[in-house]
């Protein structure tokens, strides 16, 4: 690879038809849900980073500043915002690689093909990039999952709600054709979000987002910890309607509406 934006870290690493998971942050992540799921992936998968886009080339620090420690007048550090790429693996040693960070603020085509041109030189057999949107749903039901792909054999395999609207993209949808015109398959999984949660953090969606991972790609995270968040956080919602009989009556209708929805 040539271009002059992707620092290396360590040298390349030797992986054998990785996944490649994608999350940047800046665009939809309702209750943090995607960002959530990244990091159990993170931790599960014992990753280590392995090369860093230039902050320079793609960061707009105006928009992003960095966070000054300041401690006693000592300007100690400042904590920049960084593209990463890391390395690692799942529960059953599939090799991922997973592209995490600030959504670049510029040369967007310029970070499609050099993500595009790196997931070559890795041999990534598969993209997946992970969002989260709010929607008009009950936390009493499961989490349901949409799907974006620029490829018809990709939607086929995967049992996911597809939907029709047009919206701004994201970088990651760029990814989504960038990979697709190398012949690699790739997919956007979303979760919704209970509207009314969506400035929360809501581990059901996480899980969900795991599980569509799982489905799309075979990835296997098992992500103890957040599952049972995810029993916590729904008693809690639970005892704050039980006390207000217009949020009572709210969920109530969101469930007869999502039970009326047929998820194809």
């Amino acid at each position: 690879m040539s271009d002059d934006s992707l620092l290396w870290l360590a040298p390349r690493p030797d992986v054998t038809d990785p996944v490649l998971v994608v999350m940047l942050t800046g665009w939809i992540d309702a209750g943090g849900a995607a960002r959530a799921a990244v990091e159990a992936i993170e931790e599960e998968a014992d990753t280590n980073p392995i090369a860093q886009l230039d902050d320079d080339v793609y960061i707009d620090f105006r928009a992003r500043r960095p966070v000054m420690e300041l401690r006693e007048g000592l300007n100690s550090v400042l904590e920049w915002e960084r593209i990463t790429v890391s390395v690692g693996h799942d529960q059953t040693g599939r090799d991922l690689v997973l592209l995490t960070g600030p959504e670049p603020d510029m040369a967007w085509h310029r970070f499609t093909r050099v993500i595009g041109e790196l997931a070559e030189a890795l041999g990534v057999r598969q993209m997946a990039h992970l969002g989260a949107y709010p929607f008009a749903v009950p936390h009493t039901r499961s989490p349901r999952l949409s799907v974006s792909s620029p490829s018809q054999d990709v939607l086929a395999r995967v049992s996911f709600l597809r939907s029709s609207i047009d919206v701004p993209a994201g970088a990651a949808a760029s990814l989504e054709r960038e990979l697709h015109e190398r012949g690699v398959p790739s997919l956007g999984i979303w979760a919704q979000v209970p509207h009314y949660v969506s400035t929360m953090s809501y581990p059901a969606a996480s899980v969900a987002l795991l599980e569509g991972l799982r489905e799309a790609t075979g990835v296997v995270i098992d992500a103890a910890e957040l599952r049972g968040d995810v029993m916590t956080q729904a008693q809690r919602l639970d005892a704050l309607v039980a006390g207000n009989d217009e949020h009572a009556k709210m969920i109530e209708q969101l469930e007869q509406l999502y039970d009326a929805t047929d998820d194809g």
